[in-house]
């Protein structure tokens, strides 16, 4: 039977999805092939074809034998309908929402769901990202950032370790090479908009039980930003005072970026 998780969490039953997709696969077919082809039961397979029918994704095109509507306008008809609905849902929300001094800090824990949240702040950052990330997590995140740069999104960058310089405002911490075995784990901090923060470290050996702080509280989200902030600073005074080196002019540049960058 062909099978499709993703159209049956698009809320379509698990018959509906064998039938378009087998019809996708191989089409014109009749009642019969597809039969065969889905792993449907002949004595329910019209009754799909005829749910189907009503939906607009297939089509009777001759005396028994169907197509299915394009995948491509499939996509186009879904993505409309869930716009239009999440756009209906919102303004309900917004209807019954009563005004609230509360500013939530919850914990997440596991890699997939951390990674998942830190694709979807960066996906949505309108303004600014303040990022210091380990090269692990950099390489997983970098298309994202990546597209979030070239929408306009300013990034401001402390690497955790060696990494591609792709940005104006970015700096590799002093310490990265003994950064892991100090503080025992990859951190992770992505500050969006001055507006929401997702924060904490993956243990090393203990990543899926690894607890994050994401929120939207304003003072931690600012004591966070500020804390990358100063990140760039310790990279300017180890270079001048420690290292006895001046600054490059794009690295003066970055300083007077940061210093005004309140």
């Amino acid at each position: 039977m062909l099978e499709s998780s993703k159209m049956t969490e698009l809320g379509f039953s698990q018959y509906e999805s064998s039938c378009y997709m087998a019809l996708v696969a191989h089409h014109p077919s009749n009642g019969s092939q597809l039969s065969k082809l889905s792993g449907i039961a002949r004595s329910r397979i019209y009754d799909v074809l005829n749910t189907l029918s009503r939906k607009g994704l297939v089509f009777e095109i001759e005396q028994g034998k169907y197509v299915p509507l394009p995948p491509q306008e499939l996509q186009k008809r879904l993505k409309s309908q869930f716009d239009t609905n999440i756009h209906g849902f919102g303004a309900e929300l917004e209807a019954i929402s009563t005004v609230t001094e509360y500013e939530y800090i919850l914990t997440l824990k596991g890699h997939n769901k951390v990674m998942q949240k830190a694709i979807e702040i960066i996906n949505h950052a309108e303004k600014e990202l303040y990022i210091r990330l380990f090269p692990h997590c950099g390489k997983s995140l970098a298309p994202h950032i990546n597209k979030a740069a070239a929408r306009g999104v300013g990034i401001r960058y402390v690497c955790m370790g060696p990494m591609p310089h792709n940005f104006e405002i970015q700096i590799e911490h002093p310490d990265s090479q003994d950064l892991i075995q100090k503080i025992g784990g990859e951190s992770v901090d992505i500050i969006a908009d001055k507006a929401e923060a997702l924060i904490g470290m993956f243990e090393t050996g203990k990543e899926d039980l690894s607890p994050f702080i994401w929120t939207r509280n304003k003072w931690f989200v600012i004591g966070n930003r500020d804390s990358l902030r100063h990140d760039f600073y310790h990279y300017f005074l180890n270079k001048t005072y420690d290292k006895n080196e001046s600054l490059t002019d794009a690295e003066k540049q970055v300083y007077e970026f940061i210093k005004g960058d309140e």
